[in-house]
């Protein structure tokens, strides 16, 4: 994960199954101005390839995705205009 980049919000859908990932990541996303940073903690095939898939058709950028030897994906979005 690039640390230059600040975090605004983090939000923990590891416990959550597709679509309540993405719907629960959209909502953070709603809560942010545009430019501001979401670090979304996720786990299983799923929701690592759908939230980032979901996130930048409605106009938000993927800055980062990883996987940790845990087995937990931290993506980093940058909430789009409007």
């Amino acid at each position: 994960m690039n640390s230059t980049i600040a975090v605004d919000l983090e939000l923990d859908i590891t416990g959550e199954v597709c679509p309540m990932t993405f719907v629960r990541t959209r909502l953070a996303l709603e809560r942010l101005a545009p430019g501001q940073t979401l670090l979304v903690h996720l786990k299983g095939a799923e929701p690592l390839r759908n939230v980032p898939a979901a996130a930048e058709s409605q106009g938000h950028a993927v800055l980062a995705l990883t996987t940790g030897k845990d087995g937990v994906g931290r993506l980093l979005l940058r909430r789009g205009p409007g």
